[in-house]
């Protein structure tokens, strides 16, 4: 585990396809800790039961979900959270204990759930105001670093689409992320600090391609 701020870890990473590198990203809160995205570095479990555990652990879709589930869900004893149209693909893997459709706030209104279509059709990208000053945006696979730019992927077999996606990430230009967190990236760090004229660019590029 690697600490990037006060309150957020990353996982070690993992290699899920060639040139591709993934993490899962811990929140430590004073009302229990939350999980963002899927890990299967097992060997990291005693260090977050020292940092406090996990009381639920956020998908942003389907393609986080494994065997490793069920092991978080039993060691820790946490919810699993994710978009119902993701539910209904990872209910056979592990128990899903909380679902949403629409624009929701959770812990006490710390993380806003946004459901951002395109990726997947239940893709979704969480919103983190952290009691430190900084503002997280965890992507998923939404738009991701990759080498000396930002990609975007749409899997039509899973119901992704690209207005959708297009959609989607015009509706994150209205947020200020200091930190864009993606789940995967290529040969480029998941984790981005970016200023609010960088993010628009950023997505104005990525919306720009897609057309």
């Amino acid at each position: 585990m690697e600490q990037l701020f006060p309150d957020l870890w990353q996982t070690q990473r993992e290699h899920p396809f060639f040139g591709v590198t993934t993490h899962a990203y811990l929140l430590t809160r004073d009302d229990g800790n939350v999980m963002l995205y899927g890990t299967g570095q097992f060997d990291e479990f005693a260090k977050i039961h020292q940092l406090g555990g996990i009381i639920r652990q956020y998908l942003s879709h389907r393609h986080e979900a494994g065997p490793p589930l069920v092991t978080v869900r039993d060691t820790f004893h946490s919810e699993l959270c994710c978009h119902s149209l993701e539910a209904e693909v990872i209910r056979p893997i592990c128990p899903v204990d909380i679902t949403f459709d629409t624009y929701e706030t959770h812990l006490g209104g710390d993380l806003d759930v946004i459901p951002t279509p395109g990726h997947t059709n239940g893709s979704t990208c969480y919103f983190y105001r952290s009691p430190h000053g900084k503002n997280y945006l965890f992507t998923g696979d939404s738009i991701f670093p990759k080498v000396m730019s930002w990609g975007t992927l749409i899997n039509t077999g899973s119901g992704g689409r690209a207005s959708d996606l297009k959609n989607s990430l015009a509706k994150l230009k209205d947020l200020r992320p200091d930190v864009v967190i993606s789940s995967p990236s290529v040969a480029r760090s998941s984790v981005q600090e970016v200023s609010h004229d960088e993010w628009k660019s950023i997505l104005d590029k990525a919306i720009f391609d897609l057309k």
